[in-house]
This record gives structure tokens, sequence and C-alpha cells, in this order.
């Protein structure tokens, strides 16, 4: 059984990450990425921080807006609209949860989808849903990334993605499909949800649940990818899957934390170059 060591591959991706903007430097601008939180929730405080932190080592200017709990819908759209009109911000993220009273589908579709490195807006899905992608949503981008480095094959496998969310379960089963893996997609509405994941020889696990899968859910020598982060009555991190358990049965999995956590980041650095080569007509 091989432990998928997600800050290994993370730390490799973003070494090529940062000697790609290093060549970009030369030839014209770096890439920039704004990121805006509004409040003062301390899980979103602490993913803005490492944003920033993450495009400062690879080279990347970022700018970080930070916005009051009180803030009106109408002023956070006045903000991406001058981000959109800024041509040295290639990227804009808006930090989710926002606060009860603004509306996210509205902010999400304000950003152009150009500069939309979350791949959230209705274009780039339909993109990414086509087999067209701009940019890939950064963490099912990430599963990819574990998969494809760690020599696992998708093409004719069964695929069992846990989870319908249009941020990881949806674009992760047509990322999958795309790759010519044969794709079940299981939810909380789904019967005899283990007769689904013991035929599955990729198992992605993304329903937040702690420790709800188990190994006798798992077929021998699955693959096993676990998206999911909770906190245990204690106070620990843990995934969906019980790690120990399904350590016995899988092939390779991913651990929680250290596995698909620390790709997410890398990946929306990825999409930040990739939005300033398509913005300066540049090679992608």
């Amino acid at each position: 059984m091989t432990v998928i060591d997600g800050r290994a591959i993370s730390a490799s991706i973003r070494n090529e990450i940062k000697a790609e903007v290093a060549k970009m430097k030369e030839r014209g601008p770096v890439p920039g990425l704004a990121v805006i939180i509004v409040g003062d929730d301390p899980a979103s405080k602490v993913y803005v921080r490492n944003k920033g932190r993450a495009c400062e080592e690879a080279g990347i200017y970022s700018e970080i807006i930070e916005l009051p709990e009180k803030t009106e819908q109408g002023e956070l759209l006045g903000i991406i609209d001058k981000l959109n009109a800024r041509a040295g911000i290639n990227g804009i993220l808006v930090q989710l949860p926002l606060p009860r009273h603004i509306d996210e589908k509205a902010v999400t579709a304000r950003i152009l989808p150009e500069k939309d490195v979350d791949s959230f807006c209705d274009e780039n899905v339909g993109k990414v849903a086509v087999g067209a992608p701009r940019f890939l949503p950064c963490t099912p981008a990430g599963v990819m990334e574990l998969l494809h480095r760690s020599g696992a094959c998708i093409e004719g496998c069964e695929c069992v993605v846990i989870g319908r969310s249009n941020i990881v379960g949806k674009p992760m089963a047509m990322m999958l499909l795309k790759e010519n893996g044969t794709v079940t997609v299981c939810h909380s509405k789904t019967k005899n949800l283990i007769e689904h994941t013991r035929r599955a020889d990729i198992l992605v696990s993304a329903i937040g649940k702690p420790k709800f899968i188990t190994g006798e859910m798992i077929k021998p020598g699955a693959v096993v990818i676990d998206v999911g982060i909770n906190r245990t009555p204690d106070g620990k991190i843990c995934g969906d899957v019980d790690f120990d358990s399904a350590a016995k049965v899988a092939s390779m999995i991913t651990p929680v934390p250290g596995g698909v956590g620390p790709m997410t980041i890398t990946m929306l650095l990825k999409n930040t170059i990739t939005a300033a080569k398509l913005q300066n007509d540049t090679n992608v």
C-alpha cells in the first residue's frame, strides 16, 4: 500500500510554477492574483493568508482585499468591477463563504470568466463539462495531479465519486470522464452505497462526514482519494475515510491532512499563470 504524499507532490509542482514565473518575468509583467475576503471567519482568514504566502513564494503578485462583515453587495461588486478592469490582475478570487446578506452566485458571476481562476462561473463550468476547460477547478484538478503523478490508471477504470457539489463532486466526475474513466456519482440519496463503492477502482470521497468510508466499503486494491476535511469531537482533523481500516485494503490512499489539501492552492497558482498567459496572448 502506498500513501500518496500530497505535500511532496505539491512542493514539486510549486517548484515548476516558480521556474515558469521566473521565465515569464523575463518577457513581461508577472502574473497577479487578487483575493477578496469579507468578514472575520477564522478559517477563511487562514486560507487567504496561505494563498498570499504561496503567491509570494512562487513570485506571483498578490493583493488581499479585506472587507468588513457589513459590506454591502453593491460595494463588493464595484470592487470586482475595478479588478476586472486592471491589467495587472490576472486572477480574482472571492473567499467563500460570504455573509448571508450577499448573494454568492451574483458575486462569482461578476468576475470576468478569463479572470475566474476558481472556475466557478457558469461559462467556465460549462467549458469543463464539455471537455474544453479554460481553468480546472482547483480541488478536483489537484486530485487529478495526485492520480497522474502517483501512476494511477484512469482509462477504463470504474471511478466512483461520492458527493455532487459544484465545487468538487460534479467537476471531479467530468474530469475523470474526460480521461476515459467509467464514472458513477453517489450522494445522500444513493441507495446501497456500499454496492457502488466496492466496485470502484478509484474512489473519491467529498461528502464532509468524518471517517464515513471504512475498509469494508472499499474494493481490494482500489485507489482511495479523500477530499474531506473534518474535525472530530476532540478537535483533530480527519477525512471522510477511516484511514486505518481503508489502508489495509487500498493499493494507494491519500492521508488527511497532507493529501488533497496542499494541492488546492497549488492549482490556484497554476490557474493564475494560465490566466496571465491567456490575457497577454502568450503560449499556454
